[in-house]
């Protein structure tokens, strides 16, 4: 039988197989979240994150320098406080942790990019990302707040900044604050389109921030709508964000792939906790090939197409992309 066309031809070997690969997972396009306490010599291992660790502000210089040598350009940091308060204060601390840590990385790496998570939930004492007012979130008075946070992470030197509480209009309030004290050249990646997912577990346990009454579904997402996402994600890129993101990634691969259709700004893709920890999970039973799995789910996601990938993987992959 003659066939006029045998695609199996082009897969024959590995080197045809790299010829013609369409889409291509590299560390420049990976950011690594890092989690940051109070203290000294600390790294605490998180137990529903296998591989994940708290640092303390001095031991965390060592953990990025690491990443950053394995190719890797980009960390988010996320901070926990000393102690919590209703209005979590602490949030917009100069003596901060995270405010602390940006200042040790960026002299003693002053080549890695530093972004902040700015959000409140792990910095209130009730878990919720904003004011509570008789049991009911204040947005607008929140936001007050939240570009305060801001403002003193981009003062302690962070590059860019990640709003990730979902209220209302808090890219346009941290904007204008940044822009006001004439820090316009930071640039905000907007957790856009952030779902109210069951994917985030292992992350409440690691950033001690799980909700001490009712959830987050009344300012995060609902995972059943695609329409809301293109609306928030408008609403972000209209208030003043430069990257918008879209959280969790793998069960929302058909949103990142809608986004990239709609807009023409950075996009970028976040691989959650439970993502990683189910995959680790399902590794150490021996069930699945970890490296394999590790690959081609951030595959995925690009191939969706994320510009970037913000992944609890990202030292994993990167020194096995970088062979």
């Amino acid at each position: 039988m003659e066939l006029p066309y045998r695609p199996r031809r082009l897969r024959r070997t590995e080197n045809l197989r790299r010829l013609v690969r369409e889409t291509h997972v590299r560390p420049d396009d990976l950011i690594y979240p890092l989690f940051v306490v109070p203290g000294k010599g600390v790294q605490e291992p998180v137990a529903s994150m296998p591989g994940i660790y708290r640092w303390s502000v001095d031991k965390l210089a060592g953990e990025v320098e690491e990443v950053y040598k394995v190719g890797v350009p980009a960390v988010l940091l996320f901070g926990l406080p000393a102690k919590k308060d209703e209005i979590g204060s602490e949030a917009a601390r100069k003596s901060g942790t995270v405010q602390q840590a940006v200042r040790q990385l960026k002299k003693q790496l002053p080549e890695i990019m530093v972004i902040t998570d700015v959000c409140l939930c792990a910095y209130t004492s009730h878990g919720h990302c904003g004011f509570v007012q008789e049991g009911e979130i204040d947005n607008d008075a929140t936001l007050e707040l939240l570009a305060q946070v801001a403002i003193s992470h981009v003062e302690a030197g962070a590059d860019m900044v990640a709003p990730s509480d979902m209220m209302d209009g808090r890219v346009m309030a941290i904007r204008e604050a940044l822009d006001d004290r004439g820090m316009e050249m930071t640039p905000i990646m907007s957790y856009a389109v952030k779902y109210a997912s069951a994917f985030y577990g292992p992350f409440r346990d690691a950033a001690e921030s799980t909700p001490q009454f009712g959830d987050r579904r009344s300012y995060q997402m609902d995972p059943a709508n695609v329409l809301e996402a293109l609306r928030e994600a408008t609403l972000d890129i209209e208030e003043g964000a430069d990257i918008i993101m879209v959280k969790p990634a793998l069960p929302y691969l058909d949103i990142v792939a809608r986004l990239r259709q709609e807009i023409d700004l950075p996009l970028a893709a976040y691989q959650v906790s439970g993502e990683y920890s189910m995959i680790k999970a399902a590794a150490q039973q021996g069930w699945i090939d970890e490296e394999r799995i590790m690959l081609e789910s951030l595959l995925a996601i690009k191939r969706a197409g994320a510009d970037m990938i913000l992944t609890y993987f990202a030292k994993e992959a990167a020194r096995l992309l970088k062979g």
